[in-house]
């Protein structure tokens, strides 16, 4: 609002005889403030549920007559051209934003107040001396300046204290967040799902992504589970709330980022989500370097529990695969084909030499060979397991 600018003359009469004015009256404006005080209290205590719910109508009707005397006082000051004290209003807006009264409520009570100010000192005036009054009008800019003021000053400091506090509170929400997947919020549970809207118990899980640049942004899909994501520099973690959703929806709709990423089982409590997040890491652990999309622990097990045991799984692969490795690159990575071929089709030559462009005796071949060279035989049980772990770390990990 633009501040008011009085003439010169004016300004000097209003610098002499308001404040002279108001020493005349200020005992029975007090007297009139504290039934006005009242009467605005009761209205707002009945009218505004936000200060029903925080101030008693003394107290209300107390801050209000501190109010108005502090008006009088900053009206007496502007005058005689001096600057406004605004502090009280500072701190006052500051307040009601950690009590959680609305700014609207707030704002309406300061002008209600300012209105009651002006037509209670007029009154007065007129009733005690009305030839005065021609006086006290010119003065009526002033007091709705200094009003104004006042209700800037309140605003101002009101919207700064809640920019603050959301920030606070955005501060406590993430550290509540990382507290639960670092597995360190178990006893902060409770008040942790209360503090991201979660429910305590229900279906969760946990997906660890690998940032691509250039990959889509993680914008909410308009129905799906919902996803409270953590970024940092080298990774992000989305805390995915499924609720009635199915953990393959989830993977599917991870599919549009574009990158490698990592699914948790699901787990039924927020206080779960410490495991979740190891097994979801876990997960993207078993992706190759040249695989793109989302991949779910469950369907990664015999790779994840090499991950798991990285120092067991490079043994693994050497001591299973020494011979192998030491052929010609080439050489060894057609023996390797071969047995990953047969695995993936449930151990059919003619499948496998499908899918690799060849006779099924080459396979069988190529098969016999490799047993001569690792010294395990694939109708062995035991044996197969080895190699089936041992080439999944060897693809996963390289030789």
């Amino acid at each position: 609002m633009e501040r008011i600018t009085l003439s010169p003359r004016t300004a000097g009469t209003l610098a002499e005889e308001v404040p002279r004015l108001v020493r005349e009256v200020e005992g029975i404006l007090r007297t009139r403030f504290a039934t006005v005080a009242s009467k605005l209290a009761a209205e707002t205590l009945r009218e505004d549920r936000a200060y029903a719910a925080l101030l008693t109508h003394h107290e209300l009707s107390e801050r209000i007559h501190l109010n108005l005397c502090r008006a009088l006082a900053d009206v007496t000051q502007a005058v005689q051209g001096l600057p406004l004290d605004l502090g009280d209003a500072m701190a006052t807006g500051s307040r009601r934003v950690e009590q959680g009264l609305p700014l609207t409520s707030l704002l309406r009570t300061y002008r209600q107040g300012g209105r009651l100010l002006w037509q209670t000192l007029s009154e007065v005036v007129t009733e005690r001396f009305p030839a005065e009054l021609p006086t006290l009008l010119p003065a009526a800019a002033v007091v709705w300046d200094v009003m104004e003021q006042t209700t800037d000053a309140v605003a101002e400091s009101y919207r700064l204290a809640e920019a603050a506090r959301a920030a606070r509170d955005q501060d406590r929400r993430h550290a509540l967040l990382d507290a639960l997947l670092d597995g360190s919020g178990a006893g902060l549970a409770s008040e942790a799902a209360a503090q991201l809207g979660l429910p305590e118990y229900g279906r969760y899980a946990v997906i660890e992504l690998l940032p691509t640049p250039g990959a889509p942004s993680h914008s909410p899909p308009p129905a799906g589970p919902r996803i409270l994501w953590r970024i940092r520099a080298d990774s992000e973690t989305g805390l995915v709330h499924l609720a009635d959703h199915r953990i393959e929806e989830l993977r599917d709709q991870l599919v549009a980022y574009g990158t490698r990423a990592g699914i948790s089982p699901v787990v039924d409590s927020v206080a779960d989500l410490g495991r979740a997040r190891w097994l979801a890491e876990l997960a993207l652990r078993t992706c190759r370097p040249h695989e793109r999309g989302p991949v779910l622990l469950d369907d990664r097990l015999p790779e994840a529990l090499i991950a798991a045991q990285g120092d067991l799984g490079a043994r693994l692969r050497t001591t299973v695969f020494g011979r192998v490795l030491a052929l010609p690159p080439d050489e060894c990575e057609i023996l390797l084909a071969t047995l990953e071929a047969w695995l993936g089709t449930g151990g059919s030559a003619a499948s496998a030499g499908e899918r690799l462009y060849c006779h099924r005796n080459t396979v069988s071949n190529r098969l016999r060979r490799l047993e001569h060279l690792t010294g395990r035989t694939l109708n062995d049980p035991s044996h197969l397991v080895e190699l089936s772990l041992a080439l999944a770390a060897l693809r996963q990990y390289g030789p």
